[in-house]
């Protein structure tokens, strides 16, 4: 990929208390992920866009054994995730992109949470959903969350999105941020978000969560 986001220094120090700020039931889609790749038949999970190591955290309390490869191009995210983390012999940290890691090595399900909306449809989305499907077993599972939907479906939910926000948040910080939202990332409707999964290699995807603009995916690899 040609164009990454790198969450740097205080960005990345701070990336935990905005994600919690700015994602109603944040914490809830994290909690049922090991639910929703239960049935994988491998557990062997990769992470991508890994962060500072949320989503990894719950495979690590789990009650099955995950094997889990996370990773993320940001060296100071991967820091706090280390910190997080170095407890766990199950868990591999790897800064670099999926198209780093060696193909040969199959995952039996895979997480792509807040990455995609970063990515412009020029190729860069395609491009990533391919290396991961590229890299995971035939039938694996990948779980996806996302800024997601057309221009006018995403200026309905940001003002949905304003409403559900803590109060104690500045409100030029909000209105900058959602402006950036609205102009400066990449989001696709969902009918394109299904091209590019089955362009990349996996089925249709059932979209089972949405909390204003951010909806949660689930596919599985042809």
């Amino acid at each position: 990929m040609s164009q990454v986001e790198l969450f740097e220094r205080e960005r990345a120090t701070n990336y935990n208390q905005f994600v919690e700020a700015w994602i109603p039931n944040y914490q809830y889609f994290l909690d049922r992920l090991p639910n929703l790749l239960r049935e994988a038949t491998s557990k062997n999970l990769l992470v991508v866009g890994c962060g500072t190591g949320n989503e990894i955290n719950r495979f690590t309390q789990a009650s099955e054994h995950w094997d889990i490869t996370g990773i993320d191009p940001s060296p100071d995210m991967l820091n706090q995730a280390h910190e997080k983390l170095h407890a766990y012999q199950n868990v591999t940290l790897v800064e670099g992109l999926v198209s780093d890691l060696d193909p040969a090595q199959k995952y039996g399900a895979a997480t792509l949470l807040l990455v995609l909306h970063f990515l412009d449809d020029q190729g860069n989305k395609l491009s990533l959903l391919k290396d991961i499907a590229e890299r995971l077993e035939p039938g694996a599972l990948l779980v996806m969350l996302d800024i997601t939907g057309d221009k006018k479906q995403i200026k309905q939910n940001l003002a949905i999105l304003r409403l559900l926000l803590p109060n104690d948040l500045d409100d030029d910080q909000v209105t900058n941020r959602l402006n950036r939202i609205e102009n400066e990332l990449y989001p696709v409707s969902e009918t394109r978000l299904a091209d590019l999964c089955l362009e990349a290699g996996f089925e249709s995807p059932l979209r089972f969560f949405q909390s204003a603009i951010y909806m949660g995916w689930l596919t599985r690899k042809n």
